[in-house]
């Protein structure tokens, strides 16, 4: 399934119907009198945060959603049917912008099940039974109905976990991901081998977290160098940042200088998370070499306890998870590991499978 975490939509709820112009006509009924019933109300359009989806790919192929509008009334004081509302059907972290210059967040979708009445349907025209008085006893005029709302707006897909991957190309970030959870992000030995977040469940000392891997952060990616800074979205949501230096690299210092100024020109407050950092690739590295190392490390990091480990081979793996448990809270606080629905099936509740859509 191809990745994508933003796409223009345009939406629009349904028109109200309109009201009805009829009069009584009945055998032996002299005076009959108005009896046009009113309009229906126009579908709304909702919006409602699934599990199982962590793309926004299938808005790619539609992007124009439209309620349904209202019936017209009819005689016998007949109210038109209401039109069916439109649900739109998008994954957990999803937010909802305005087509503006600022991209105002109108919405945002943070936990299964969450449904929000995002356009109102027009509510439907009056018929002339409701004009009739004591001084207009046959009345013409009808309403025709409210027209719905309508608007483009932005989808963009942060993703929801409760700790995140941050560094340099090749700093062993899927590397470790594929270490300590059941993901298989792609690994190599050249730059930008991840050009897409992935995400990881982590089960450790029986705790259960949501791990996030965004592709590498290199010098100038505010400006737009390499895939840029747009993917720290996706790391706005976490508790924590596992900051993964290179111990092989020519100063590891400079290295995470980068990667924090970096996160300092994104802003959203990215830098005041707590942040774990671990030097990784330690296992080409003797002791007394790792040591000077962490110390030049802790230096620039203004003190901050530098933690030595190996995502290949799995050395000091286990006191980088505790410390993250540790920055996560303790356990009756719910992670979103813990919020995740158990949906792989896909079946509903009769047992029948269903091809998902986002409407």
């Amino acid at each position: 399934m191809h990745f994508l975490d933003q796409a223009k939509i345009y939406v629009r709820s349904g028109h109200g119907g309109g009201g009805a112009v009829s009069f009584r006509r009945e055998k032996f009924v002299e005076y009959g009198g108005p009896d046009g019933g009113d309009g229906g109300k126009g579908g709304d359009v909702i919006f409602e945060a699934v599990a199982g989806l962590n793309t926004l790919i299938d808005f790619r192929y539609t992007q124009h959603f439209r309620a349904q509008r209202g019936k017209g009334g009819a005689g016998s004081n007949r109210t038109g049917g209401g039109g069916d509302d439109l649900v739109i059907k998008v994954p957990v972290g999803t937010q909802v912008l305005a087509d503006d210059d600022e991209r105002t967040v109108l919405l945002d979708l943070t936990h299964v099940g969450q449904r929000v009445v995002f356009l109102r349907g027009g509510d439907g025209g009056r018929g002339n039974a409701s004009y009739k008085t004591s001084t207009n006893r046959a009345p013409r005029q009808h309403g025709t109905g409210w027209p719905g709302e309508e608007a483009w707006v932005w989808l963009r897909l942060k993703l929801l976990a409760d700790a995140g991957l941050l560094g340099l190309p090749n700093a062993g970030k899927s590397t470790f991901l594929n270490t300590v959870t059941n993901a298989s992000a792609k690994v190599g030995d050249y730059a930008f081998t991840t050009t897409r977040p992935q995400l990881g469940v982590v089960r450790h000392k029986g705790r259960e977290f949501v791990l996030a891997d965004i592709p590498g952060l290199i010098e100038g990616a505010a400006d737009g160098a390499g895939i840029g800074d747009r993917f720290l979205g996706h790391v706005e949501r976490c508790r924590v940042l596992l900051h993964l230096i290179d111990a092989n690299g020519e100063d590891v210092g400079e290295a995470y200088r980068i990667v924090r100024d970096e996160i300092e020109a994104y802003g959203s407050g990215l830098t005041d998370k707590p942040e774990v950092i671990a030097l990784n690739k330690c296992d080409l590295l003797d002791d007394e070499l790792i040591a000077a190392i962490s110390a030049e490390l802790e230096e620039a990091s203004g003190g901050a306890l530098v933690l030595p480990m190996s995502g290949a081979t799995g050395i000091g793996v286990e006191s980088v998870l505790d410390r993250l448990i540790e920055a996560i809270g303790p356990a009756e606080v719910t992670t979103y590991a813990e919020m995740r629905e158990d949906d792989e099936s896909g079946d509903d509740a009769d047992g029948e499978e269903k091809a998902w859509s986002p409407v």
